[in-house]
């Protein structure tokens, strides 16, 4: 079943609200609050590489709240275990039994706080989860809820004391990408209170069984042929650049098939257009890339790799349209 037009538009005005709600505390920042809520609709997780004080926890409270869900936020450090994300089963003297207690990875936004300062172990354990969809303890499984988004954060600045994220689990993010500062504008506006205190409460603009129907419908946008064609010809790019070493695999070009039909039906259009693609290429497609080292060395990076492409790779001129 393909989407209508009438759902494209129905997804579209709840799409707004959420947005315009999450505004409330994250100004100025529409187009990655749009990233957030694609990566969710699409069920998946996002990386944010940026400075501390940029509103990372800010954005994860607020989609919580404003689907009516559950947020939880873990301070990753050198000595967490995986036991401290997923949970443990807990022997009690009572019943004579052992009880699953649930850790914060139960909930519908996770915020991984500065996820590369624990260990390779505990990253694998939060991955997993992501991947899964379920945690498993002493061989029973435990579902996580529906929707389930990982906020992950990296500190770009302090690298001491870290552990890199292989490739292999970066690739398992679905977008990668930052806040950053808000301009001038809005931190005036952040400064005259017009941001509200910290501890702003926003109010649920849907319900989460709404969101639940939005995944479904997500899934139907119609995606022509040429728009299949035009996605893996730019990842092919990846892979041919002179300055890539192992470029995007099968798993990015999904993805970017994935987000571009949530994309779409966002903008209100119920069949996704080569826009689409070049909007979310590189959040999508740059940190699956591992650059060539003397390119690096020399000032190279994955976006303006990306940037390059998207002149570089022609996108279709048929109507894609239905």
């Amino acid at each position: 079943m393909t989407m209508t037009p009438e759902q494209a538009a129905w997804f579209s005005g709840i799409a707004d609200r959420i947005v315009d709600n999450v505004e409330h505390v994250l100004l100025g920042k529409s187009y990655v609050i749009r990233l957030g809520l694609t990566a969710m609709l699409s069920e998946g997780h996002l990386l944010l590489e940026d400075v501390p004080g940029t509103g990372k926890t800010s954005l994860a409270r607020a989609l919580a709240q404003s689907i009516r869900g559950t947020t939880t936020r873990v301070q990753f450090t050198p000595d967490l275990l995986p036991g401290d994300i997923t949970g443990m089963t807990v022997y009690d003297q009572r019943s004579g039994e052992f009880e699953f207690h649930r850790g914060p990875v139960f909930a519908t936004v996770v915020l991984a706080d500065e996820i590369n300062r624990a260990s390779p172990k505990t990253q694998s354990a939060l991955l997993e989860v992501m991947e899964e969809g379920h945690v498993t303890i002493d061989g029973v499984t435990h579902p996580v809820t529906a929707p389930f988004l990982v906020i992950a954060t990296q500190n770009p600045i302090e690298q001491a004391g870290t552990y890199r994220l292989p490739e292999a689990q970066l690739d398992r993010f679905l977008m990668k990408t930052a806040i950053g500062y808000p301009d001038h504008a809005a931190t005036v506006r952040i400064l005259d209170g017009a941001g509200g205190p910290r501890a702003t409460v926003l109010e649920p603009v849907v319900e989460l069984d709404t969101v639940r129907d939005m995944i479904a419908v997500a899934r139907t946008a119609h995606v022509d042929p040429v728009i299949t064609d035009y996605v893996a010809r730019l990842v092919d790019a990846t892979r041919a650049h002179p300055d890539v070493r192992l470029g995007a695999s099968v798993r990015g070009a999904l993805a970017l098939v994935r987000c571009a039909k949530t994309f779409a039906a966002l903008q209100g259009r119920h069949y996704v257009v080569p826009d689409d693609v070049k909007a979310l290429a590189e959040p999508v497609l740059a940190h699956r890339m591992v650059l060539d080292p003397e390119s690096e060395f020399d000032g190279v990076t994955p976006t303006a790799v990306i940037a390059q492409l998207l002149i570089e790779t022609p996108p279709p001129s048929d109507r894609v349209a239905v």
